[in-house]
């Protein structure tokens, strides 16, 4: 069994956002703060905790007999999915309620604690999380992105849904990345979208492609291998093997041109495209959320994924 999923792993409008909930329970707006100001923050939260981040895949329960496991409506951010040993973890773990619920939820916590839990994996009673939670990646990103993601898991509604604590069958403290993290966010710099190939780096950072689509050892994630794909799941009504999505011309992803790029994400923009059951040939991308990104921001990943070292890995799909 592979030791563990991940260990390389959520502007004037970022002091709207600071003054907006910064060290208090809030999600009530200073009177200081615009309404187009704040509307601005909400709606790249909303955008980058759907569909980029993709918070919702993992802080909500999935339909996985549906194609992609589209998010079961009225539970976003509630909490409760499982992952266990099926998807290589040594121990069953639940997402986290990440709704304003304030006895269940994240109701009493404050955007500092919000930011370090995301950040750094320490939760507000100062608990580790397991780098499950992607947080070494969310350590790079701008500060002003996750304020606004701060500022919209603040306006779900909340759900009172208690999720049973982890089991692991090793210390946590032996999965904790503490030296990959920065101390500090302030210096983290969003790209500009200019330069696609830097936005789109940063893009593919922040969605955490490299967990899944990259092969493990014994001892982790094989770096000398990123994106080569050959990561196996095991969602109970069927298997699926993570693609190499690598520039490699013969087993990767090397003789798509940018249309056939983005048709394998805009396709599933429609719910009749994800809203059926496939029985075995499914998949654990979360499509129906990914899909939700802006063409631009396909383009620029894309256009990264371009730049990164083709590696031959044959990936069967579907294995017997």
């Amino acid at each position: 069994m592979k030791k563990f999923i991940a260990l390389a792993v959520i502007c004037s409008a970022i002091i709207i956002a600071a003054n907006f909930s910064a060290c208090n329970n809030s999600s009530e707006p200073k009177a200081a703060v615009g309404k187009d100001s704040l509307k601005t923050v909400l709606e790249r939260g909303e955008y980058l905790a759907n569909n980029v981040a993709a918070c919702m895949d993992c802080h909500s329960k999935r339909d996985l007999e549906k194609y992609s496991g589209p998010v079961i409506p009225g539970t976003e951010g509630g909490g409760g999915m499982v992952f266990d040993q099926k998807f290589g973890l040594p121990g069953v773990l639940h997402g986290k309620n990440i709704t304003p619920d304030n006895e269940t939820g994240i109701g009493t916590w404050t955007d500092d604690e919000l930011l370090r839990a995301i950040t750094q994996g320490i939760s507000k009673n100062g608990d580790t999380l397991f780098p499950l939670m992607p947080y070494p990646n969310f350590n790079r990103m701008a500060k002003e992105d996750l304020l606004s993601i701060i500022a919209y898991i603040r306006t779900l509604k909340p759900i009172r849904n208690k999720v049973p604590p982890r089991q692991l069958m090793m210390p946590i403290a032996a999965a904790y990345p503490g030296p990959a993290l920065q101390p500090s966010i302030d210096g983290n710099v969003r790209p500009p979208e200019s330069d696609k190939v830097k936005y789109g780096e940063y893009l593919v950072t922040m969605a955490d492609c490299g967990t899944c689509h990259t092969p493990y050892t014994e001892q982790g994630m094989d770096m000398t291998r990123m994106f080569a794909g050959g990561y196996p799941f095991d969602a109970g009504t069927y298997k699926v093997i993570s693609s190499n999505i690598t520039p490699d011309t013969a087993t990767g992803i090397g003789r798509w041109d940018e249309a056939q790029f983005l048709n394998k994400f805009i396709p599933f923009r429609e719910e009749k495209n994800y809203n059926f059951k496939p029985g075995k040939d499914n998949t654990i991308m979360p499509l129906s959320l990914l899909a939700g990104m802006k063409d631009d921001d396909l383009k620029a990943i894309y256009a990264y994924m371009r730049t990164v070292k083709p590696i031959s890995n044959k990936v069967e799909k579907y294995p017997k």
